[in-house]
């Protein structure tokens, strides 16, 4: 077992993330956080010629109207910012997991090793089907269906 994937350890980073950017902005302190790219999402989506200049790991610069607009929510760090050479405008959501580490000036102040625990494509696939199977079977109509399926 990775120690830093633990869900216990998940949680004490997430904690220790809000709780250095809430100590930030109670100092009223700029800071950059550099971020995994596949966990973020904009709202608008960014065009593709903007989404394609990200790197894995992306650095956001927290100051500014980006720094006036930012909120801290339960398990989300937002902002808003432009991008591209025409500015174009969208707002960030990162979970805060996905930030790996945060930065005043050049100074790394926190880094964070867990990854946003995101379940697994098959194991949600396979909870829906039998989501669905068990309602289909609690309503005694609809077993005549599944016989005639049994027959064909």
């Amino acid at each position: 077992m990775n120690l830093f994937q633990t869900k216990i350890y998940r949680t004490l980073m997430a904690e220790h993330i809000q709780n250095t950017i809430n100590y930030l902005f109670s100092k009223d302190q700029k800071f950059a956080l550099a971020c995994e790219t596949k966990y973020i999402t904009f709202t608008p989506p960014l065009p593709d010629e903007i989404k394609k200049t990200f790197h894995e790991t992306v650095l956001f610069i927290i100051s500014g109207y980006t720094y006036e607009s930012a909120q801290l929510e339960e398990d989300f760090f937002s902002f808003e910012a432009g991008f591209g050479s025409e500015n174009f405008g969208s707002t960030v959501h990162i979970p805060l997991l996905a930030i790996k580490q945060i930065f005043v000036g050049d100074i790394p102040i926190l880094i964070n090793l867990a990854e946003p625990a995101i379940q697994k494509e098959t194991d949600s696939k396979s909870t829906s089907t039998k989501s669905s199977m068990e309602a289909l079977l609690k309503n005694p109509e609809n077993l005549k269906f599944l016989k005639k399926r049994d027959k064909s």
